[in-house]
């Protein structure tokens, strides 16, 4: 049996790179998906996809700093599915490079409200719906930026992905009695449309890749088989979790 046969599964992020990658290995193991992100076009792409194979699939298009959209994706899985059982807060952005000090406030700002602020209005609205469920699981990601690693001019990035972690732990502690397990992945450079490296030339991609130990970026397709793992009954015993799947770039210092 699939592992997440019955099993619906919210995922933002999901019109591209490591959401989409993981909503198409969701459905292809039988999960049955509310995907949200800001292209609307390709949402509906994704869901036609996913139902030509047979599987299901419900988009709605929209910013996961706004709370009516994070309230409705979860009304969505509720109304059409009838629960929710696992929830990926995948969506975020790089933001404006630089030093700190030349940062505008404004630029923070959006980060902070789509990384930190956009996870905890998804958590917000998540936990009652999984409390509902019996339990589940909740999924952020996080980098190696911000977890272990420092990299010029992402001082703003790597504050909010660090945030993440704390988060996922702190989360973990409240709900895990009520059968709520709550991660982190600490992903490494992948090869996303929103990764920095692309265009930026053969210098700058080399530069990355060898702050891993494996020397190259990921596949969005590995990240989502974590990401899958931690959102499976497989780790019914991970929670509070900062797992590292990062090419090495945790324990690379040459």
């Amino acid at each position: 049996m699939p592992r997440f046969s019955n099993k619906v599964i919210l995922v933002t992020g999901a019109s591209s790179g490591i959401g989409l990658a993981t909503a198409r290995l969701l459905a292809a193991e039988g999960a049955r998906l509310v995907l949200s992100g800001r292209s609307a076009d390709a949402l509906a792409e994704l869901c036609a996809e996913i139902s030509a194979t047979g599987g299901k699939a419900e988009a709605l298009a929209g910013d996961v700093r706004d709370e009516d959209t994070a309230r409705a994706l979860v009304r969505i899985a509720e109304d059409r599915f009838g629960g929710l059982d696992a929830a990926f807060n995948n969506a975020g952005i790089v933001g404006d490079m630089g030093p700190l000090e030349e940062l505008p406030l404004e630029a923070w700002r959006t980060l902070v409200d789509t990384n930190v602020t956009g996870a905890f209005l998804g958590a917000k609205h998540q936990i009652p719906a999984l409390r509902r469920r019996g339990g589940g699981a909740l999924l952020f990601t996080s980098s190696f930026v911000g977890v272990g690693a420092g990299l010029p001019g992402m001082a703003a990035y790597a504050a909010t992905k660090a945030a993440l972690v704390g988060l996922a732990q702190g989360l973990a502690v409240e709900h895990g009695e009520g059968g709520i397990r709550v991660n982190a992945l600490v992903v490494g450079g992948t090869d996303t449309p929103a990764n920095t490296a692309r265009g930026a030339g053969p210098e700058v991609l080399e530069f990355i890749q060898k702050l891993h130990a494996l020397r190259r970026l990921a596949e969005p397709e590995e990240i989502a088989r974590a990401a899958a793992f931690l959102l499976s009954d497989e780790a019914s015993f991970v929670t509070g979790s900062a797992m590292a799947v990062d090419g090495g770039a945790s324990v690379t210092k040459t």
